[in-house]
Formats: structure tokens, sequence, C-alpha cells
């Protein structure tokens, strides 16, 4: 287990090490993993609605999903509340740019729920094709772990690039504080999780690992413990981040360790515009240097935890 480990974590390693100044190649890669997540994200739903039991195995993956939020949101929230008590979680506002904006909150939910979309048309023709005698299963699984390698490799090169050094990381207190928090929070609420789903510890804990990265957690989870399993953590990170659209408008001016670390990795890419409109600018390194270190822990934490079985 420990030699796939390494295996897997290669390609990232590989790619953080690859220095990029071309913007257009930088535009490259970003295409480059929007479509590898929406490849990788058919193929896992294609190995589920080839899955014997469907409607079962659904249920099962809502039920996991469900059972997960219910856990890591409540834990989550509170130790960020607790956070928000503190000196240290006060941000300075910038005359000038912090007016509330309305109008990409739904834009940015819609390319959630297209990505949701991606799993579901997978189940479907899965399932279809189940029914015609064909077993695609073995095929999408072995497509997807290439596929999950060459994705590593880019959003390695993303993190490398993503213009942020260590100076600027350990600099911002309350972006370290954040990601402090919502990693211990989530670890917990793994552990709490994993006799109430029947699951080893350290898998429970690996579940709880995604942090809202759910185009990824899903893939390491299903890659590693299968589609069913990796279906619930795609749907309880997916589901995180939804809430998260909402959460922000309402607390980022009073609670603002709340608004940015409840949105976990997604604070510097998905939910990071709505973050600057409700919060305003001075909100946007603490939600950079927050998401930036959650993303770039959660695929190594999540693989080095399922590696303990």
């Amino acid at each position: 287990m420990l030699l796939g480990l390494l295996w897997i974590l290669l390609p990232l390693v590989v790619g953080y090490l690859i220095p990029l100044r071309d913007e257009r190649i930088k535009r490259g890669i970003d295409s480059g993993v929007n479509a590898s997540v929406y490849v990788i994200l058919f193929l896992m739903g294609l190995g589920l609605g080839a899955m014997n039991d469907l409607l079962g195995q659904l249920s099962r993956i809502g039920t996991t999903a469900l059972t997960l939020f219910a856990i890591i949101s409540p834990l989550n929230l509170a130790v960020l509340a607790w956070l928000g008590r503190f000196r240290l979680a006060r941000v300075e506002r910038i005359e000038g740019h912090d007016a509330p904006a309305t109008g990409s909150k739904w834009q940015a939910m819609k390319g959630s729920l297209m990505l949701a979309g991606v799993v579901l048309l997978g189940v479907l023709i899965g399932a279809a094709i189940q029914l015609a005698g064909w077993h695609p299963a073995a095929a999408a699984e072995t497509l997807a772990t290439w596929a999950l390698y060459a994705l590593l490799a880019l959003i390695g090169c993303q993190l490398r690039n993503s213009g942020l050094g260590l100076r600027q990381i350990l600099l911002n207190r309350l972006g370290l504080a954040i990601a402090v928090g919502v990693v211990l929070s989530s670890m917990v609420a793994g552990l709490i999780a994993a006799p109430l789903l029947s699951l080893p510890w350290n898998q429970g804990m690996a579940m709880a690992a995604g942090f809202g990265w759910y185009s990824l957690s899903g893939i390491l989870i299903g890659d590693q413990l299968g589609p069913v399993l990796g279906g619930a953590a795609f749907f309880n990170d997916l589901a995180r981040e939804l809430v998260a659209f909402l959460l922000v408008p309402l607390f980022i001016r009073r609670a603002v360790p709340l608004a940015v670390g409840y949105s976990g990795a997604t604070s510097m890419d998905f939910t990071l515009p709505v973050i600057q409109q409700y919060g305003g600018i001075a909100c946007v390194p603490v939600a950079i240097v927050s998401g930036f270190l959650l993303s770039l822990l959660s695929p190594p934490l999540t693989l080095f935890l399922l590696s303990l079985s």
C-alpha cells in the first residue's frame, strides 16, 4: 500500500517541481485540469452505473455522504466560530474596495452542479451499457487511474505556479490558523464518523480529508476504496461547497474565519469571487493562503491515511 501511495504522489511532486513562466502554458494547464476532472468524474459515474444493485449502492452513497456532512460541518463551524473570537481574526477593511456585490454566486454554483451532472450522466450511461450486456467497470477504472496520474501532475504545476511563496504564507497568520482549524476539526470528525460508517479509523479520516475539494477527494477515495465511497466523498464535499456559497454572504462581514474556513480548499478558486465581493479585497489574501494550504495538504494526507490500511 505504501508503494501505491508513493506511485500516486509521484506525479504531484513532479508537477510541483516544474516552474512555468509562459502564460499560455499556464492557461493550457488550467484547461487540462478542468478537462481531466470532467473525464474522471464521468468514468467514476460509469463505474457506479455498471455495479450490481445500483439503487442499493446509491442509497449507501447518500447515507454515507449525509453522515459525513452532518458530522464534519458542525465541528468545522464550531472551531471556526471559536477562532473568530480572537484578535487575530480581525481583517482591516480597505476603503473603496469593500462594496458588496451580487451575481456571480449563482454562476459559481452552476459550475459545481455541472460536475455533479457529469457524474449522473456517467451513472446513466453505465447502467444502460450494463443492461445491454457489456461490463465497462474494469475499463473505466483503468482509464480513471491513468487520468488521475495526469490530473495530479497538472495540479502540482498549478500549486507551484500559484504565485504564493513560503514567506507570504507564513506571514498571513489568519490564513494559517484557519487552515489548521479546518484540518484538525475535520480529522476529529473523520474519527467520529468511522465507526458509524463501519469503516476503519484511517479510512474515516481519509473521507474527511477532502476539505471541500470534491473533484479530487471523490477521485482519490474512489481509486483506493471503490466507486461507492468515492461517490460519497464527492457528494459530501460538493454539499460543503454549495452551503459555503450561502454562508459567505451571511457571515463574511462579521465572522471571516467561519466564512473563509468553511469554503475549505475552494476558497482559493471557486468560492474566491464570492468571498471578494461580499467580504472585500482585504479578505482575498486570507482566503488564498487558507485555500492554498488545504489544497496542498489534501491529496498527500488522503493518500497517506489510506496507505495505513
